[in-house]
């Protein structure tokens, strides 16, 4: 089965950076549109960040021009890059695939188990 592990979280002080890496284990993702979420306590989880297979990008309106997503399908690896970081963005931070593998439009989805991200004032 296709599985997603994080790993880059940590503890960083307010105006820090992370990188956060995501391996995929799987045959789709090259096909794959691939996200990052995270959640804080107390908060529904959110998006953060995407991008599609063909490398079109978004972002929340609240890390833009802050963090940068990215994806490297030789090594089945995504990555967001977190610069400025605001105690705000502290949350559990989670690894997405959406797949449409036939013409029919089934989708194999996957999460990641999550890895922490702490900003500290």
């Amino acid at each position: 089965q296709a599985q997603l592990v994080e790993s880059g979280g940590g503890l960083v002080q307010a105006g820090g950076s992370l990188r956060l890496s995501c391996t995929a284990s799987g045959r789709t993702f090259r096909m794959s549109d691939m996200k990052w979420f995270r959640q804080a306590p107390g908060k529904q989880r959110e998006l953060v960040a995407g991008i599609t297979s063909g490398g079109v990008t978004n972002y929340a309106d609240s890390v833009k021009d802050r963090f940068t997503i990215s994806r490297d399908n030789a090594k089945n690896a995504l990555y967001l890059q977190m610069d400025s970081l605001k105690p705000e963005d502290t949350g559990v931070y989670y690894c997405y695939s959406e797949a449409v593998v036939n013409v029919e439009g089934a989708k194999v989805t996957r999460w990641g188990q999550g890895t922490q991200v702490t900003v500290s004032s």
